[in-house]
This record gives C-alpha cells, structure tokens and sequence, in this order.
C-alpha cells in the first residue's frame, strides 16, 4: 500500500494540475471504486460536474481534493489505485475505473485500480478536514504536528516499537516500508517496547523515519512493479536505495551481516541481526 511519500508524490502532481479546473463530465466505468458513495454510482457521476478543483490535500496516506464549493473528493488508493493525468484522446491507462473530463477540454483525471481495494466518493462539507480524516493523527511533515506530545504518546506504550509507528492514530503515514527502515537507520529492533525507550531514542527514532521519507520523496517514492506510479506513469527509485526493506539475505549496508526477514502481523520485518538485536527478554 502507497505510504505517505508515496502519496505526497501523488498529492504534487494533482496540486500542480488541478486547481481552478471545472468538471465537465465524470464516467463511472466500473461501480466498485465508488463504493463509499452512498448514493450509489449514478449519484457519484451527477454530483461532481459542474464544481472546480481547489489544491490537493493530504494527512499521512489519506488523501483528498478539495472543491472550491467546501466540499471534498475523497481518494483512497488501496493497494494499486492511480491517478492519472492524459490528454483526452490518448487511450486509456489498464484497469481505468473512473474518468473525469473539464470544461477546458484539457488532459483528463483518470483513476485506474487493478485491485480495486481504493476508491473514490464525495465527502460533505471536507474541504478543509473531512470528517473521514479526523480521527487521523498528524504525521512527521505536518507543520503543526506537537512533537514533544508525540513523544510522550509514543513512550507511554507497551507495544513493540513498529506497532507504535505503524499506528496510524499515534502518527499517521508510515507503513511497512519505512517503519523498517527508519528502525534500522536508529538501530532498534521493532519489537523492542516503546515504553523502555527514552525521550532522545524516541525522537532521534522519529528523525530517522522522517529523514529515510524524505530521500523517498526526492526519489518520486518506492515502486516494486507497476501498481504505483505517478500521475504522470513515471515510477519511484527509492527502492534502489533501501537498506532493510525487501533485502534478505543480502548484506547489511552498515555492518555487512545478512538482512533476515522475520513474520510480523500477517506481514515481514526486515532488520539485521547484528545491529538491531532483540530486547532483553524477547
């Protein structure tokens, strides 16, 4: 699933693209990404003609267009939705689910999903903060994210290290990807309790995670295979540049010791056992 670089990524090119643009005509070409549209897909294709585009938005992975009227369109890409941004008569993107046509005659919004898990629908009132993402926890590039409350929320917890982090209501945008990575920059082991942490490795750990999201973002993201790309179709080179992540059995950057992949909440870590040993106890 996109995290939050990749999702910055995203939220760029629709910002550098779309505000000021009225929809024209909207297409429904397949009903499951519209899902969470009460009203149902003919409602969905309807209700959006006619409004015009503010900047696009973003907290951690959740992503949202506002519209000039206080409304919002709500975007979750699940596993493999794109947006993509094309001229009119150029063909299609494989699994396009939704088209979006403007009074300007200018390139399309597509919105392809193969695994159609993402979706689209209209959020009431969510220009500024849908109420689908209030509950949401600010993440480590939000301007008015508390810090040093973080810090205080992260190190009253029990739970291993990476459960903290991959808790989107303690801070929200960091996956699997970069949990493992910013923990192998700060040379924790995931499982190691956030409570047995100190305020200085608690944040030197959090600028470990926003340091390794921020090369990501430079890097236009993590792409594996074409599930993710930009709006554009250009994909991420951050993969390239990973240290633990997806790399078993290879050598530790920094220490030369094969990485392990261990199972992790129905998922994989990825660490190195000489520089990320497990807690006491463990």
């Amino acid at each position: 699933m996109p995290e939050l670089p990749e999702v910055e990524v995203v939220r760029r090119g629709l910002a550098a693209a779309l505000p000021g643009r009225r929809i024209a005509t909207v297409s429904v070409l397949h009903p499951r990404p519209v899902r969470r549209h009460a009203a149902g897909p003919d409602d969905f294709a309807a209700a959006l003609p006619g409004r015009t585009f503010a900047e696009a938005r973003r907290r951690g992975k959740f992503l949202w267009l506002p519209f000039t009227d206080g409304d919002a369109l709500m975007a979750h890409l699940g596993m493999s939705g794109q947006f993509r941004l094309d001229e009119p008569g150029h063909p299609l993107p494989p699994q396009c689910r939704v088209v979006f046509g403007f009074a300007d005659a200018g390139p399309e919004l597509r919105f392809a999903d193969q695994r159609m898990f993402g979706g689209l629908w209209l959020s009431p009132g969510g220009a500024e903060l849908p109420a689908e993402v209030a509950r949401i926890a600010r993440d480590l590039f939000d301007p008015d994210l508390d810090l040093e409350a973080l810090v205080t929320d992260i190190r009253r917890r029990h739970s291993g290290i990476k459960r903290v982090l991959l808790n989107q209501q303690v801070v929200s945008g960091i996956g699997n990807i970069y949990a493992d990575e910013a923990l192998w920059r700060a040379r924790l082991h995931y499982d190691t309790p956030a409570d047995r942490l100190g305020r200085v490795r608690v944040l030197e750990l959090l600028e470990a995670a926003r340091a390794v999201m921020t090369d990501a973002l430079d890097a236009g993201g993590t792409s594996f295979d074409a599930l993710y790309v930009n709006v554009n179709g250009s994909s991420g080179y951050f993969g390239r540049s990973l240290s633990a992540y997806g790399r078993e059995d290879l050598p530790c950057p920094r220490c030369g010791r094969p990485i392990v992949r261990e199972p992790f909440m129905n998922r994989s870590s990825y660490r190195c056992p000489a520089c990320q040993r497990p807690p006491r106890g463990a």
